[in-house]
């Protein structure tokens, strides 16, 4: 099953700076091309992944080193603690959606095909694009497109759904284009499609709050030296990575101690960020808007 060919590859592995008998977590498991890469350099070491996308298991190699978790990553710390497990030598953790998200109509991710707005990454959950579209108020609409596809004209944008539902339910992408329509500025509606898109999928699936579990939860069970490997893909999941790896808390707030140095769980590896290089840009589309950041445990 293709998922995508990862971005940042040999420079997210190189990050990792592998021991051959050492304990790695995948928590962003998808095709697998992380995982083999780091089962490749490990001879009696071990490797977990996690991903809650259930398409995902199909994609698993038979490798006894290799422990594969169905699970969201914010269950991190409790998944390695039953497999026996307190402390890595590293993570990594690819963020966004993988082409055979997007690719599935079904899925409901893309705006370019009238579907049902469904945008779960776990099938399992409860909670779709079209469920918050529905039971919403018009203020929490607001926050949603504000906060997670930083967009301006927000309160526009939910006035506009809430005007549209009291005639019909808001279930499809079609549905949703004709709610809203009308804000998109010219020569930009796939740009503000992108950001509308981006803001009720990181809602459904709480995207920024399970990063933020997940990286807290790593800084506790790395080991010294043990390097936190992330790829991000927008600047929300990006602000917080560069802000957690900095000073140790999301909010970016410095602290010192007394002659003046930050005090901080981790030395930044890579001080901006690494971006691919232009030759991968026009080889993997996805690769255009990523950046890894590297950081080891102080």
């Amino acid at each position: 099953m293709f998922y995508h060919v990862p971005a940042l590859l040999d420079e997210s592995i190189r990050g990792l700076n592998i021991r051959p008998d050492g304990i790695y977590v995948d928590v962003t498991f998808g095709g697998g091309g992380h995982s083999r890469e780091i089962l490749k350099r490990l001879r009696n070491g071990r490797l977990i992944a996690f991903d809650q996308d259930e398409d995902a298991i199909q994609n698993v190699p038979d490798d006894k080193r290799l422990i594969f978790l169905n699970q969201n990553f914010r269950f991190l710390k409790n998944n390695l603690k039953f497999n026996g497990i307190t402390e890595i030598d590293g993570l990594i953790a690819d963020l966004g959606v993988s082409f055979h998200q997007f690719d599935e109509p079904e899925r409901g991710f893309t705006f370019r095909q009238d579907v049902q707005l469904d945008m779960r990454m776990n099938k399992k959950g409860s909670v779709t694009a079209a469920t918050l579209l529905k039971t919403l108020d018009e203020a929490a609409l607001a926050k949603i497109f504000y906060d997670y596809g930083e967009l301006v004209n927000s309160r526009k944008i939910a006035k506009e759904i809430a005007v549209a539902r009291t005639v019909k339910p808001v279930t499809t992408v079609s549905d949703m284009i004709n709610a809203i329509g009308k804000l998109a500025p010219p020569r930009q509606e796939h740009k503000f499609y992108a950001r509308v898109f981006q803001a009720l999928r990181i809602a459904v699936n709480h995207e920024i709050d399970y990063l933020k579990e997940m990286l807290g939860q790593a800084q506790e069970i790395l080991k010294k030296d043990g390097r936190l490997v992330v790829i991000t893909y927008h600047s929300l999941e990006d602000r917080v990575v560069k802000n957690f790896m900095r000073t140790g808390n999301f909010e970016g707030e410095e602290k010192k101690d007394f002659y003046g140095n930050l005090i901080t769980p981790f030395r930044i590896i890579s001080k901006k960020g690494i971006v691919p290089e232009e030759i991968e840009i026009e080889e993997n589309k996805r690769a255009r808007s990523a950046r890894l950041r590297i950081a080891e445990k102080i």
